[in-house]
């Protein structure tokens, strides 16, 4: 189950007036769109893309900036309506999960695609949200079938039709094939899972690698995870793609403070926090570059991480273009006992650490707007 533009759905719910309006939600005007709702979309209007861009294409849509905790509730309302369904639920993010149906028809009296659909009814019903129904056999068909037929879709792929649906299909259709990916299988004439077919296992994974194994297997609809309901987060990230290269490290550091306030914002709603923080940064070249730096207590502040990745950020070679940013935080325990010790070298962390604690608290209170640091607007 994939919810529909989430973000902007919360939003929209929340506030009638924003229906039919075009809704994106991000940053300022040098920020970038985390979601856009449809409306926005059929301007043209993504994720990721520059707000000044997004403006230009949709100059009358409403911005509103992210409301993380309001959206980690809602997040937390679906799960719980999954979970009355069956216990094998894997989330992949605050809208999005597997559900392993198998078995549950005498339980529920009904096949799993009527559940499902009794599911997205609720979610509508109670919650004020859509989301669109993946039906399949393995969870990299039912994956692609999710995106098949939003919003508000319902798609099912079933064994006896899996070789036909994916025979035309573009190989862009697999789940992590980005553009290094594609540009790669492209060069060695893959476009399509028939391309993909006409190889023999060993030349794929010579050329590819474990990718290549991969490849072979997912080429025939074949997929042997299962949904696993227990696999802990071992890490929580955020990042951002930007539609032009940038070298502004104004702009940069900007992108650096908010990918930390949504990163902390995750580890608070999640009860977690983490020892070891990643900058993560794409060159215009597609070259990734990661710095990690472990900490001597774990931390789930977002000034603490910002601090971290900006000091990472300051070890990388000047003067280069980007089009990638990302901040991640793993090695992840409970919250209990973080960041209670402060900074020896750093006497005023502990102030800064009280001072976000009570703006997290305030803006539970009076909104996400509530309180603001001048970098976010950056």
């Amino acid at each position: 189950m994939d919810c529909d533009a989430f973000y902007a759905s919360v939003e929209k719910r929340d506030n009638p007036d924003l229906a039919d309006k075009p809704l994106i939600i991000g940053g300022g005007r040098r920020g970038v769109v985390s979601t856009a709702c449809y409306i926005a979309r059929i301007r043209g209007v993504r994720s990721a893309m520059p707000m000044f861009q997004a403006l230009k294409l949709c100059p009358e849509a409403v911005i509103i900036k992210p409301r993380m905790q309001v959206y980690a509730e809602v997040s937390r309302a679906i799960r719980a309506m999954m979970l009355d369904l069956t216990p094998s639920v894997e989330p992949l993010s605050l809208d999005e999960a597997f559900l392993d149906l198998s078995g549950t028809d005498r339980l529920h009296g009904a096949p799993p695609a009527v559940v499902l659909a009794g599911l997205v009814r609720r979610m509508r019903d109670e919650l004020g949200v859509t989301g669109s129904i993946g039906l399949s056999h393995n969870k990299f068909l039912a994956k692609i079938a999710s995106d098949l037929d939003k919003p508000h879709g319902f798609a099912v792929i079933g064994a006896a039709e899996t070789d036909d649906f994916l025979r035309d299909q573009p190989v862009s259709l697999i789940w992590g094939v980005g553009k290094s990916s594609l540009r790669a299988l492209n060069a060695a004439g893959i476009h399509s899972f028939a391309d993909l077919l006409r190889w023999d296992r060993t030349d794929l994974i010579a050329r590819f690698g474990s990718m290549g194994e991969r490849l072979w297997h997912l080429a025939r609809g074949q997929d042997r995870r299962r949904v696993s309901a227990n696999a802990p987060v071992k890490s929580i990230s955020n990042e951002t793609t930007f539609f032009e290269d940038t070298r502004d490290l104004d702009l940069l550091d900007g992108h650096l403070w908010r990918l930390a306030e949504k990163v902390a914002d995750r580890a608070k709603a999640r009860g977690l926090a983490g020892r070891v923080v990643t900058l993560k940064l794409k060159q215009a070249d597609h070259r990734l570059l990661t710095r990690r730096h472990a900490l001597r207590e774990a931390t789930q502040l977002a000034d603490t991480l910002y601090r971290e990745a900006r000091a990472l950020m300051d070890q990388v070679p000047t003067g280069r273009a980007y089009r990638l940013i990302g901040v991640g935080l793993s090695d992840l325990v409970t919250e209990a006992g973080a960041d209670r010790s402060g900074d020896l070298l750093d006497p005023s962390a502990v102030k800064r650490a009280g001072a976000e604690r009570a703006t997290d608290a305030i803006r539970a209170k009076f909104g996400p707007e509530a309180i603001l640091k001048g970098r976010a607007l950056r």
